[in-house]
């Protein structure tokens, strides 16, 4: 082949292979790009349950123990088995468990259920703590530090020694260790169910009515007053296209759900905002994730900020003390995480609970 006829097929392939992606940007003009290869790594987390993902590393039991004490305790308890804040994460698991796979105590229906009971593989829980836990900064543990405190959680079940070191590498022969590793089903159906001496055909073999169908049904939904501004002005959360649009929920609910519920609402020029000066401590509470637990009138897992302002009247420093610090026993036994906030934020939050907690 003649230089001229490669030089002209190099700038072919070349002219080619920069269309091609062009082409695939503008398969939704005006929407977005295409992502780059390190973005889609950034949300490509997922591990299966052949493991598949899991990322390398290593972490040792006692390193777990030291994370465990120190980030996860306050809620789970210091053996994992704190039934107050969520559901206790080991207990019920005998070593005949371990052996078969199947966890003899699911079959009683009056004992209590477990994590480590139910879990039939170890990539559900190295997942879901990697990507959720802390539940305050998630996604804030590394993978070695996920590592050890997997190992920390097997070992307080019972399912790795005290000196054990989990990786990458062994944790294919540490999932033929799962209490529940051959329990899995999926013909399940309402109560009561095959093990528990049940006849009925399980619900997920019925085969669809597709006659005699019933209207559409019409589908409406509220916030509850403690959620409408949990995360942020719903309305500036949308995007510019599309018919949907959400709800300024920095307003008070509509007095119906056809009173308005679904209207677009005029959203602040960029200017404006960014002149808005300090923030209201009512936005400080959505953008810092308190009204998750809190309601200004109601109490949801801790009390409501009106009986915090009634309790603690006029004490600016030490509500700034507890909320940076967090703790429990003031208002019972469940705790509240440190919290990550700005010294001003804190300092503007408790200086309004501290005058009373208007709205």
């Amino acid at each position: 082949m003649s230089s001229f006829r490669k030089a002209a097929l190099s700038a072919a392939l070349l002219a080619l292979a920069g269309l091609i992606p062009a082409q695939a940007a503008e398969k939704f003009p005006g929407v977005g790009r295409t992502a780059t290869p390190k973005e889609v790594a950034a949300w490509d987390i997922d591990v299966r349950p052949d493991f598949k993902g899991l990322p390398p590393g290593s972490g040792t039991v006692a390193k777990g123990q030291d994370i465990w004490e120190t980030k996860c305790a306050s809620c789970h308890g210091t053996f994992g088995d704190s039934n107050e804040v969520f559901s206790p994460l080991a207990g019920g698991i005998t070593p005949d468990d371990i052996k078969t796979g199947r966890v003899a105590k699911l079959k009683d229906p009056t004992a209590g259920r477990t994590t480590f009971m139910k879990v039939a593989t170890l990539s559900t829980i190295w997942d879901y703590i990697h990507r959720a836990m802390p539940w305050t900064q998630p996604k804030s543990l590394s993978p070695d530090e996920v590592y050890s405190v997997v190992a920390f959680l097997l070992n307080l079940n019972g399912i790795v020694p005290d000196n054990f070191t989990l990786s990458d590498k062994n944790i294919a022969e540490v999932q033929q260790r799962m209490p529940n590793r051959n329990g899995m089903t999926t013909k399940h159906h309402l109560w009561p169910g095959n093990e528990f001496g049940g006849t009925k055909t399980p619900d997920t073999h019925n085969v669809a009515c597709m006659k005699d169908c019933a209207p559409e049904p019409k589908v409406a939904s509220f916030l509850p007053d403690f959620a409408r501004n949990a995360h942020g002005n719903l309305a500036e959360q949308n995007r510019i296209i599309g018919p949907v649009r959400g709800e300024d929920t920095t307003k008070p609910a509509p007095k119906s759900l056809g009173e308005g519920a679904s209207a677009t609402p005029a959203v602040a020029p960029a200017a404006a905002q960014a002149n808005a000066g300090p923030k209201a401590p009512t936005e400080l509470l959505s953008k810092n994730g308190c009204t998750a637990c809190h309601g200004i009138n109601n109490k949801i897992v801790g009390p409501a900020f009106t009986d915090v302002a009634k309790k603690h009247a006029g004490k600016v420093d030490y509500l700034v003390g507890k909320i940076k610090s967090g703790g429990s026993g003031v208002w019972g036994a469940v705790p509240m995480p440190p919290q990550t906030l700005s010294d001003a934020d804190a300092k503007t939050i408790a200086a309004w609970l501290a005058a009373g907690a208007a709205k």
